[in-house]
């Protein structure tokens, strides 16, 4: 009897396992079908239009093999935007989460106007990329922008063409970048701050801790999977910066001379900057994914030395 009735719950429990399982599953189908058909069906396909020779909507579609890969790298303007991307990522991730980093702490204590401050610093992530790219033209402008006013005006310099001159334009896109997204670094930051026991500070001021000891020895630590998460997230935004070099030079140009060709732009230029060899641009973009995937792989082994879990 009771090995009947043993037997009998078994079975019950693996056929309310399985009704479970497919019930799960089926709430899950929409988001399944949304991304199968927008991210895994498209990401998929790059690697198969990058081994064909894809011209513009030419319903053949002849396989090379590495071909397009072959003539990505003797290209010298691929070389050349991925410089000008690794430039813009040392130049403007480290910067960001560092700035981001302080100003999240001053909001985090006690301080008239919080609110306020943290939705002026947030209201640049939020803000359309063209709307953003259209205050940095008018702000940089040679003739009257604001910065040349005060640079020649107040200061008596002569007047800077920022959008012309190819020793200006990375620069500016950095700012642009470095504007635009400190705020969600910010956001974050506080997020990791706010989620620190205070008990830690509490025990270090009574033991008489001064207060960079403690920002050293209790927030850095602690706040480490926080800015671990910040950099990987920030590290893969800025090698997929596109909408702005595109806003600022508009066409997928690059910037005079192509100063300030990124990956991505690189990759609108050569599928839909008039040849459309979507097969070398799918190639690019795989070259990209491959990279941003390195690095992260990498990012993921040192994390284990300086990531601290509480």
């Amino acid at each position: 009897m009771k090995r009947s009735f043993a037997i009998g719950m078994r079975r019950y429990r693996r056929g309310r396992f399985w009704r479970d399982t497919a019930q799960a599953y089926l709430y899950l189908l929409p988001a399944f079908v949304i991304l199968g058909t927008f991210t895994f069906y498209p990401f998929i396909n790059s690697f198969f239009v990058s081994f064909h020779s894809w011209l513009s909507f030419a319903p053949v579609k002849p396989f090379v093999g590495f071909a397009n890969y072959v003539k990505i790298f003797q290209d010298d303007l691929f070389w050349l935007s991925l410089w000008h991307t690794v430039y813009y990522v040392l130049a403007s991730v480290i910067p960001t989460m560092a700035l981001a980093l302080f100003i999240a702490v001053l909001l985090n204590s006690k301080i008239r106007g919080r609110s306020f401050f943290r939705t002026a610093f947030f209201l640049p992530y939020i803000t359309n990329t063209v709307a953003a790219a259209m205050v940095f033209l008018w702000i940089f402008n040679r003739d009257y922008g604001l910065l040349n006013y005060f640079l020649h005006h107040l200061l008596g310099l002569n007047l800077i063409d920022w959008f012309n001159n190819p020793h200006y334009t990375m620069p500016v896109v950095i700012l642009m970048g470095i504007w635009k997204f400190i705020g969600f670094d910010i956001v974050l930051f506080l997020a990791g701050l706010q989620n620190i026991d205070q008990q830690y500070y509490e025990a270090a001021e009574v033991d008489g801790a001064t207060g960079w000891y403690r920002f050293r020895h209790i927030t850095l630590p602690l706040l480490s999977p926080t800015t671990f998460f910040v950099f990987i997230i920030s590290l893969i935004g800025a090698f997929k910066i596109f909408q702005q070099v595109y806003v600022l030079w508009p066409g997928g140009a690059g910037g005079p001379l192509n100063s300030a060709m990124t990956l991505m732009v690189y990759f609108y230029h050569v599928g839909f900057g008039g040849a459309w060899h979507l097969g070398q641009a799918a190639a690019v973009a795989n070259i990209l994914f491959v990279l941003i995937f390195i690095i992260t792989m990498i990012q993921m082994q040192l994390s284990k030395r300086w990531v601290f879990y509480q």
